[in-house]
């Protein structure tokens, strides 16, 4: 349900910012995917499939392109970095779980695997993102 959610919001984003270009058909989308958003690739292009044909005209024959990004933590004490691989190492399913639907989660799970220090921040890999639309007006 979580990949048919992100899917309804940047087909809606995007139809808005078509709307508001001007633009009369969309002819490709390229959407970026976080790593800690952990969105069943399968499933959510599927989504978008349904949800394009509902769309009619408009996005008829559209491209899609989805860059998945890997994540990477780094530590604010020693500066060492870290993979969600890793994390996923030290953390069970539900906190695995937890962190699919609200990636900065992480944050509460995880610690740096170097020095042990809870202060760490996400650097890349979280969260959806429109990249580029492409259309003719």
């Amino acid at each position: 349900m979580h990949e048919w959610a992100l899917a309804e919001s940047i087909i809606i984003t995007v139809i808005n910012a078509a709307e508001k270009e001007k633009l009369k058909k969309i002819t490709k989308i390229v959407i970026g995917i976080g790593e800690l958003q952990q969105v069943e690739q399968d499933i959510f292009e599927f989504a978008l499939g349904e949800l394009i044909k509902e769309q009619g005209k408009k996005l008829k024959d559209v491209k899609i392109e989805i860059k998945f990004e890997k994540s990477n933590f780094v530590c604010n004490n020693c500066q060492n970095h870290w993979t969600f691989e890793d994390l996923k190492k030290s953390i069970d399913e539900d906190e695995s779980e937890a962190i699919h639907f609200i990636p900065e989660v992480a944050l509460v799970h995880s610690r740096c695997p170097k020095c042990g220090s809870p202060d760490f921040k996400i650097t890349k890999g979280r969260g959806v993102s429109i990249f580029s639309i492409k259309g003719e007006k």
